[in-house]
């Protein structure tokens, strides 16, 4: 494998752990919801989880097509305390998730990969409709002392 490659597999790896925890994370914090938002909430939380394992099941065959292993690795999911620490622990992922993406987009075009290029673009949108979703429903999410 040569080094842009490997660069590239390493840094597919990370975003492939990544999409692990944020569903752990979304799946944790559906189960978890209380209160009057539960309902809306909790299919927030659920209807991610999808786009989420699509992404990685792309993620780890893309890694292995490079020549490279899948990572099996977990990262640390936040806890959440409440459902404002929930809504605003997804946020901030899928904002990281998005800026991971848009680097990792343009180390595919220097690596010639013009399709990986465009399926992480995809997965940009992806992640952005959800974030907007969530920032939403935090816009009008009252909090209380």
């Amino acid at each position: 494998m040569n080094p842009q490659n490997k660069a590239l597999v390493e840094n597919l790896n990370q975003d492939l752990a990544a999409e692990y925890q944020t569903m752990v994370m979304c799946n944790t914090y559906a189960a978890s919801v209380l209160g009057e938002h539960r309902k809306q909430l909790r299919e927030l939380f659920r209807d991610e989880i999808p786009d989420d394992m699509k992404h990685a099941k792309f993620l780890a065959d893309k890694i292995v097509a490079l020549k490279g292993t899948p990572t099996l690795s977990v990262p640390h999911a936040p806890k959440a305390e409440n459902d404002l620490d929930m809504l605003e622990n997804i946020l901030r992922m899928r904002a990281e998730t998005i800026q991971r993406y848009g680097k990792r987009s343009q180390e595919a075009e220097a690596a010639g990969d013009i399709a990986l290029r465009k399926d992480l673009e995809e997965m940009i949108r992806d992640a952005t409709r959800h974030m907007e979703e969530c920032e939403k429903i935090l816009r009008g999410f009252i909090q209380t002392p």
